[in-house]
């Protein structure tokens, strides 16, 4: 397989004995799509709901040549890591055609866009995505449980084993200390601050503003602690399940409360919308922001006409941060109707970016140390079983000559005391230290 690294070089399917030119044994390899190398219009169609994870990371390690597999979907992006056979020739073009046969995608459609990482670039790509390095609002704290998400998920099906279960485990440990030993994080900032940060941008103040939150997850309830900071008046919540929507609405209702008590003149409310009232109720709403994990549509053209005329043709804001897209980007044609999607977000998401200059260049060299500690370790594990055996044979060696001559020394009219006997075992045990150590030290410099 050809991929290219992030904007550089397009991907191609190749020969099965082109590609194991290029495979080395036991290789691990990284490949995917992020908010900087693709469209929303093409994550979208890569996007993996969470209900569908696990038949697609199962699936996916059960192609010829793939022995562990993980899969990460989020907003921003679809990466593929996965641990290939030793040996297997076949192994790349099985991950090109499991994207192109599970999404039903052509291939001149995603290839372009697709970068690849291999072994030691890939762990580092995977410590920075833990570490909030690649993410569009660099330091959020998202990232690193929706990792732990698709690798719980990963190890229930069965699909981590001996190389995904450490290499994943010590990238949860380096986005720690990441979080620990610089400020990245110190600032609460996460794509649902920023679309807020657009909301407030676009009208200069949200006092006033009824926001209505399409969704009930994370994004929606981070959304609506940030909205609630900037003045909004009214919180609509709506959900499919009804009972998660009315449990947002809880946790606002508490917010709110908190935020009176420490600023009396505050007055915000929240309401719960039911779901199968959204498109009667949803022209209330100066902004809607929406979140879903739907595969379709929610909002289109259509619905927005109908929006602007019961408004009187006030306008109307939608930020859609759901991939797939919750609104269908033809409402930007009608007049009064501003659609914002994911993508739109980079440029407010830029800012926070310049902010993080110092902290991000901190991270970023931890990062880097903990790429060649990691690698050390695997050379150093890799040396292992050759040392524990040759250890293991100078040992025998040693025990049967201790044995023999013994032997001899209990025939004879002199045998050694049980301190002589402690003495001569110690030298022994000390002598084959010292000459197994060159060969120890060889054997570790061989395999680094």
């Amino acid at each position: 397989m050809s991929l290219r690294q992030p904007q550089t070089e397009r991907l191609t399917l190749v020969e099965p004995a082109s590609a194991a030119a290029h495979a080395p044994e036991g290789s691990l390899v990284l490949v995917g799509v992020n908010h900087t190398t693709a469209p929303i219009e093409v994550r979208e169609r890569l996007a993996i709901p969470a209900a569908r994870l696990p038949d697609a990371i199962r699936s996916l390690a059960h192609q010829p040549g793939i022995r562990e597999a993980v899969i990460l979907s989020t907003c921003n992006r679809v990466e593929f890591i996965t641990c290939q056979e030793p040996g297997h020739i076949g192994a790349d073009l099985s991950l090109l055609r499991f994207l192109h046969e599970y999404f039903a995608i052509p291939a001149d459609t995603v290839e372009p866009h697709l970068y690849e990482f291999r072994d030691r670039e890939a762990i580092r790509h995977l410590f920075r995505v833990a570490s909030s390095l690649d993410s569009m609002v660099v330091g959020e704290p998202q990232i690193l449980g929706q990792v732990k998400e698709s690798y719980t998920i990963a190890r229930e099906v069965g699909a981590v084993a001996n190389t995904l279960e450490p290499l994943l485990q010590r990238a949860f440990s380096v986005a720690k200390r990441v979080r620990t030993e610089t400020q990245i994080g110190s600032s609460s900032v996460s794509i649902a601050s920023v679309a807020v940060d657009l909301a407030r941008k676009i009208f200069g103040s949200l006092q006033g503003k009824t926001v209505l939150l399409v969704g009930a997850g994370k994004m929606s309830e981070l959304a609506a602690r940030h909205l609630i900071q900037q003045g909004a008046t009214s919180i609509l919540v709506t959900n499919r399940t009804h009972e998660k929507a009315a449990l947002i609405a809880g946790h606002i209702s508490e917010q709110i409360s908190l935020q009176s008590a420490n600023h009396p003149a505050a007055a915000c409310t929240a309401e719960v919308v039911p779901f199968d009232q959204l498109h009667a109720q949803a022209s209330r709403a100066d902004i809607v922001i929406t979140s879903t994990g739907a595969e379709g549509q929610i909002f289109t053209r259509a619905h927005g006409q109908q929006f602007l005329s019961q408004r009187r043709n006030r306008p109307m804001f939608f930020i859609d941060i759901a991939v797939p897209r919750d609104v269908d980007p033809k409402m930007n044609q009608v007049e009064g109707c501003f659609v914002y999607d994911i993508d739109d977000l980079q440029q407010v998401a830029a800012a926070h970016l310049a902010d993080r200059g110092r902290e991000s260049a901190a991270a970023e060299s931890i990062v880097a140390s903990e790429v060649e500690k990691y690698r050390e370790h695997l050379q150093t594990r890799e040396a292992v079983p050759a040392i524990v055996a040759l250890q293991q044979s100078a040992e025998s060696l040693r025990l049967a000559e201790l044995a023999r001559t013994n032997a001899k020394l209990a025939a004879s009219a002199a045998p050694l005391t049980p301190a002589q006997q402690a003495a001569v075992d110690a030298l022994t045990r000390s002598l084959t230290a010292k000459l197994l150590h060159p060969q120890i030290v060889d054997l570790r410099k061989k395999s680094e």
